[in-house]
């Protein structure tokens, strides 16, 4: 497991060089003493390792840039691809405040030759936009979610595509998230898209971080939601991760089929392949204990497999639920 004694450990991804795993974590101190607080003192950390066991913290990756900046508030959740002239890309949320304190989120992105040292493009490559994606001036949601970038290559080779966490204009509000999409033919300029799923009565506020990936040959997404922020439908569920299967990585999604991956003791599940055998893993930040206090910290690796038309994780869930 990974985790700072003086700071909060949650959101993460990782990056595979062919040799060193590379972990990135949103963290804060705890010397903010409430848990809460910590989204808006968040940086970007780094730490590597070589077994996915034992992790060692490196020099940071990125911090929150100096006022104005769209990010001048804090970086948030992101992901890392490398480009086939061998530049590494960070995608990463940036965070501001509008004049009514409400949060505003886009999304920018860094560049390294090595993944320890990284210089930021300057401002952002996509913000939301009508008429697909809702904005803060609708107030029905209490920020801009714009945030999360999951970016990977075109199966067919045609450039890159982004998902988003976002929310449609229309539909119920708590459940109106929707996968936000934008393509790039160079990861540098960006299109925004129309997303790849709808509102439902079956969904979710707002579909965090997400991930796509071919398991064992099926196409599976995965996203993080709690019950407080989805439909009704869902509550009780006591889900933190969520999966739904699609013909292919492009979707489109059905997000009323999702099912939980993981209960709500863990949250922002990420599937990494182990170079080594193959073996596909799930991760995870320990989001809440017994008497529901955040805890942070990202687990050691659990294997999955699919089990009839169901991906499932090894030690997921707490004793006495089922996923």
């Amino acid at each position: 497991m990974f985790d700072l004694p003086g700071s909060w450990v949650w959101d993460y991804w990782f990056a595979d060089d062919g040799e060193t795993y590379h972990l990135f974590f949103l963290y804060a101190s705890r010397a903010l003493h409430d848990p809460d607080a910590r989204h808006y003192r968040a940086s970007i950390g780094h730490a590597v390792s070589t077994d996915l066991i034992e992790w060692t913290q490196v020099a940071d990756a990125l911090v929150r840039s100096d006022a104005p900046a769209f990010d001048d508030l804090a970086t948030w959740t992101g992901s890392v691809i490398r480009h086939p002239d061998g530049t590494w890309f960070l995608f990463y949320t940036g965070s501001s405040l509008a004049e009514n304190g409400k949060n505003i989120q886009r999304i920018g992105y860094a560049t390294s030759r090595d993944l320890l040292t990284w210089t930021k493009s300057g401002g952002p490559v996509l913000e939301a936009t009508g008429p697909w994606y809702e904005k803060l001036d609708s107030d029905a949601w209490h920020d801009e979610a714009f945030r999360d970038p999951w970016v990977f290559a075109d199966p067919e080779g045609n450039g890159w595509h982004m998902l988003i966490t976002a929310r449609a204009p229309e539909g119920p509000v708590d459940g109106r998230g929707v996968v936000g999409h934008a393509w790039s033919a160079d990861l540098r300029d960006w299109e925004l898209r129309e997303p790849l799923s709808v509102p439902s009565d079956d969904g979710f506020g707002q579909l965090e971080v997400f991930q796509v990936e071919v398991v064992d040959g099926r196409p599976v997404l995965l996203f993080s939601c709690l019950e407080d922020q989805a439909t009704p439908a869902r509550r009780g569920s006591r889900g933190g991760t969520w999966a739904v299967t699609a013909d292919s990585v492009l979707g489109p999604f059905d997000i009323s089929a999702a099912y939980p991956l993981t209960d709500d003791s863990l949250y922002v599940g990420r599937l990494l392949r182990r170079r080594e055998d193959g073996q596909w893993l799930l991760f995870a930040f320990r989001h809440a204990d017994d008497e529901g206090r955040f805890v942070g910290g990202v687990t050691d690796p659990m294997p999955v497999a699919w089990h009839g038309d169901r991906l499932v994780a090894q030690g997921a869930t707490r004793p006495g639920r089922s996923s």
